[in-house]
């Protein structure tokens, strides 16, 4: 199953990541293809994650399967976004690439945190929140070579994004935000 070893080679790598070792590249899969492998486990996590939120109420048609994934898709959008106004801001020469990869499979973390901690409680997602960003910002020291100004800076640009989005997306799309 090459996507339980990339599972495993990621949970590996951001070992290597949090710890601060210089060989965390070696776990990922810094290519196209990696890449790929990377969303589909994120798309796969997330509908899993649709599905289990879905229990109490029955599964949504497709048509909202798919807007749902869809809202979930803006999580890797809004990561992309922060890493390329970082990196434009800071006129750096981080890898995009580099970021995107171990970036998903912090997502995916989030997911299945996120998913298990909000089962908890609301006030539990603080929690994945939080690793999130710890883990962000330690992707943008190891990936980036930032300041930890900086790296901390990328890491709540990105958590607000990730908030942010999806909320924006919302407010526009209901009918009393319409101006007409």
């Amino acid at each position: 199953m090459k996507l339980w070893a990339a599972l495993r080679d990621a949970t590996r790598g951001w070992s290597a990541i949090v710890a601060g070792r210089g060989n965390w590249r070696d776990f990922f899969s810094l290519t196209a293809p990696g890449l790929v492998t990377a969303l589909f486990i994120y798309f796969f996590i997330a509908f899993l994650a649709i599905a289990i939120g879905s229990i109490e109420n029955g599964m949504p048609a497709i048509v909202g399967v798919l807007i749902e994934l869809a809202v979930q898709g803006l999580s890797v959008l809004a990561l992309l976004v922060a890493v390329l106004l970082t990196r434009a801001a800071l006129k750096s020469q981080a890898e995009i690439i580099a970021f995107m990869v171990p970036g998903i499979y912090a997502l995916v973390f989030y997911l299945v945190a996120g998913t298990i901690l909000a089962a908890i409680g609301l006030i539990m997602l603080t929690l994945a929140f939080a690793g999130l960003g710890y883990l962000l910002f330690r992707l943008a020291r190891m990936a980036g070579g930032w300041t930890i100004g900086v790296s901390v800076a990328f890491a709540v640009f990105t958590i607000v994004l990730l908030v942010g989005m999806p909320m924006t997306l919302y407010m526009l799309s209901s009918p009393a935000a319409s101006p007409t």
